[in-house]
């Protein structure tokens, strides 16, 4: 287990309403946990330490990819932010290379 331990940001409500105008406009879940602008880019921003533990942006944002189902229930109003966060971190903190556990 990982000795990194990430902090739950606060909800990016603002962005959220835009990110569901986007999904109900026809772009796919990808595009928008993924692409430039974002959640992933997002969370990646906030949690600049796990490039410093071993953790490619690419990596991550295949992270961010694999929990989008949990994701699009938070954006959707079925889960709450700190239940789709708080998922997300226990992924990548299994996820956080061997070494950076040391």
């Amino acid at each position: 287990m990982s000795a990194l331990h990430l902090h739950l940001p606060d909800e990016p409500t603002v962005l959220a309403e835009q990110w569901l105008d986007d999904v109900v406009g026809g772009q796919s879940l990808e595009s928008v946990f993924g692409g430039e602008s974002g959640l992933g880019a997002w969370l990646w921003h906030r949690w600049r330490s796990l490039a410093a533990a071993g953790l490619t942006q690419a990596d991550f944002d295949a992270i961010v990819l694999s929990s989008r189902r949990e994701l699009w229930l938070w954006l959707a109003g079925e889960r709450t932010w700190t239940q789709a966060c708080s998922g997300l971190l226990g992924r990548i903190e299994r996820r956080i290379p061997d070494e950076a556990a040391a």
